[in-house]
């Protein structure tokens, strides 16, 4: 099992491409009830293997879920996930310093 930090390395290597950033994003503001993959590709303009790819990679990471439903598959936010990982960007800010209240 892979350490938090490894876990949160491994989640903002998939952020690290501007296309997996945009998708994020996206399906974000969908919300819950997830977002079709077409959609996603119309939104982006992306060919279908190529999002199917960046689709996979936050998916593995853990940012994203996907469910089907017939002929379309819909991809959702991990709210808690996306939560946990900005959390442990900010839980140690500014303890070296002097300003304990720049967060």
């Amino acid at each position: 099992m892979p350490t938090k930090l490894e876990q949160h390395a491994e989640q903002c290597n998939a952020l690290g491409h501007p296309v997996r950033l945009a998708i994020l994003r996206y399906v974000v503001q969908g919300g819950r009830q997830g977002t079709p993959a077409g959609e996603i590709q119309s939104k982006l303009d992306i060919p279908a293997s190529t999002l199917s790819h960046h689709l996979d990679k936050l998916a593995s990471a853990g940012l994203l879920a996907s469910r089907r439903e017939g002929t379309f598959i819909f991809y959702a936010p991990e709210f808690h996930t996306l939560k946990a990982l900005t959390s442990y960007l900010w839980e140690d800010c500014c303890r070296r310093g002097e300003n304990k209240e720049c967060c």
